[in-house]
């Protein structure tokens, strides 16, 4: 009887190193002569589509997928023994069984994204995954506004610089854009879009 494998999750907000902590477990395993696929979703257009990049600008190779039917396919053209997957959310609830058929078959899988929505609520899968996993792994980013841990992230509007001094003020409140659990190309951005934000700067909070 084949062993299942170890789900592992790196969650938390945008700017927390998500990537990053991907990125360093992909390597690791590589050097170990783990055989990796390593999976980022065709719709993050923020780099070279063939490769995961952070913030920071680090990147590995990866294969870009539009749904979580093609990564089914995909991990079963080769003899992986672990798919990590970049950016989660992006495919959606469907995601779920693809992944629990991945770990019955005995593959370890690492599944990375964010926990948490732009207006503050849980942003399946992820949540789903940290309640079954091995390991789970929550990070946080730095809040922009007073340095201190930031569990969420914001949005903000088009014209506003977000380091500017008032730019706790000039997020966007949840109501005043796009659902935050409809995925769409809105929902990928960097600095110029999205800023780190600790429970008491977060807009939502009183």
């Amino acid at each position: 009887m084949t062993d299942t494998g170890r789900l592992t999750v790196i969650a938390g907000p945008m700017f927390s190193g998500k990537s990053e902590e991907l990125m360093r477990r992909v390597r690791r395993a590589t050097i170990a002569g783990i055989d990796v696929l390593v999976v980022s979703h065709s719709l993050d257009t923020r780099s070279d589509i063939s490769t995961i990049t952070s913030h920071t600008g680090v990147n590995i190779p990866a294969v870009p997928l539009g749904d979580a039917a093609s990564l089914a396919e995909a991990a079963r053209q080769k003899d992986y023994e672990l798919i990590a997957i970049d950016e989660a959310q992006f495919f959606g609830p469907e995601l779920v069984p693809v992944v629990e058929d991945l770990l019955i078959r005995g593959l370890d899988v690492i599944v990375e994204g964010l926990c948490v929505t732009f207006d503050g609520q849980p942003f399946e899968p992820l949540p789903s995954f940290m309640a079954v996993a091995e390991d789970v792994l929550r990070l946080t980013a730095v809040c922009t506004v007073c340095g201190k841990d930031a569990v969420f992230h914001q949005r903000l509007e088009q014209a506003e610089n977000p380091n500017r001094p008032d730019a706790a003020q000039t997020a966007q409140p949840p109501e005043a854009t796009l659902a935050a659990t409809e995925i769409d190309a809105s929902h990928i951005g960097g600095l110029d879009t999205y800023v780190a934000r600790c429970r008491q700067h977060f807009t939502g909070a009183e």
